[in-house]
């Protein structure tokens, strides 16, 4: 095997161990973090919050296949949403068979709050990053996030 190839396999490997490192601590932070902002929302919640948020009321079936979830899962997780009075079914103007599901106010606040909490500790953990690796970090994540996302799609 070529130098380079070694190289490679070794950057990899780190990468492989970073990730899992970062959804580790990033869960244990989660749970560790003291302010009840943190937990007014599980992660799925916010998860689906955040996208009816930016992309307006959907079927099921659509936020189904956006987060690459199974449909009855989902079904769970907007239930309990609903059960706690922070999405609400409306008639679906394409097909009045079924149904869309958009966030309400209080879905919206209780979002809006843990969005804010997880903002001010990411703030506090990079205060000494500057601007720049900031930046950066964010772009690599998100188009870490893209290549996760459509590899997730192709299956």
């Amino acid at each position: 095997m070529s130098e380079d190839a070694n190289a490679g396999d070794a950057t990899l490997g780190r990468i492989e161990t970073e990730v899992a490192l970062l959804m580790r601590f990033g869960e244990a932070t989660r749970r560790a973090t003291g302010s009840a902002e943190h937990r007014v929302l599980d992660r799925a919640a916010y998860v689906i919050l955040r996208h009816l948020d930016s992309a307006g009321p959907q079927n099921v079936s659509a936020l189904a296949a956006r987060l690459n979830l199974d449909g009855s899962t989902v079904t769970r997780q907007v239930s309990a949403l609903q059960r706690d009075g922070l999405i609400a079914r409306t008639p679906d103007p394409a097909d009045g068979r079924g149904t869309v599901i958009s966030p309400t106010p209080a879905g919206l606040q209780r979002m809006a709050a843990v969005r804010a909490a997880r903002t001010r500790l990411y703030g506090d953990m990079l205060a000494t990053w500057s601007e720049t690796d900031r930046d950066n970090l964010a772009e690599l994540l998100h188009r870490l996030n893209q290549a996760l996302d459509s590899r997730n799609r192709r299956r």
